[in-house]
């Protein structure tokens, strides 16, 4: 196995060679590499993010669009291939496949060890996808979301932050609110002048 992962293969042989794996990779230039050691391993506030955004599929039931795991795939080049931690989908159902064909949100939770090539490599690998209209960046030490919109040919990103904010998505036709994204999570008190 390490061999295979040390040499660069095509998203054909990527995908075959991964069904024998005990674990997720992701095509990185051709070369497969472990998608939890870019992570050091998900924290329970990752994980708890997650699931609550996964959520989001409720608003969604009754029309094209659904929530993915990252068991589901995004080819990003002809040589790479990510794992978004939740993509939105929204085209035809298509069975015996492991990528998406027709995302249009995807969602990276970042974690302190990820944040840096989330927020700049990832982040650029996903605006060249032509399908995807909004990008969402979700922190886990604070509540705070950047989201990335299509504009045409430009992206535009907002800051949202704060358990009252709400982040609408006509593109998807849904409604994302912080409390939701951040529920049963709790953050450390900010530390003030008169605390120091």
């Amino acid at each position: 196995m390490a061999d295979a992962a040390r040499r660069r293969m095509t998203p054909e042989e990527f995908f075959a060679w991964q069904e024998h794996q005990d674990e997720p990779f992701e095509l990185v230039d051709g070369v497969p590499v472990p998608k939890h050691r870019m992570m050091t391993r998900a924290s329970v506030q990752h994980d708890r993010v997650t699931v609550n955004i996964i959520t989001l599929g409720n608003q969604l039931r009754g029309s094209r669009c659904r929530p993915t795991t990252d068991d589901v795939s995004l080819r990003t080049s002809i040589t790479t291939i990510r794992r978004p931690d939740v993509t939105i989908e929204c085209g035809e159902m298509v069975y015996n496949t492991y990528e998406a064909r027709e995302p249009h949100l995807v969602v990276e939770v970042a974690s302190p060890s990820t944040f840096g090539v989330d927020q700049t490599l990832k982040l650029e690998e996903y605006k060249r996808h032509p399908t995807l209209r909004c990008i969402l960046l979700i922190e886990t030490v604070a509540p705070v979301a950047l989201l990335y919109r299509r504009d045409g040919v430009e992206w535009r990103p907002e800051r949202i932050e704060g358990l009252d904010a709400v982040i609408d998505l006509p593109e998807i036709g849904a409604r994302l609110a912080l409390a939701d994204v951040y529920y049963d999570l709790t953050f450390p008190e900010p530390v003030t002048d008169a605390m120091r």
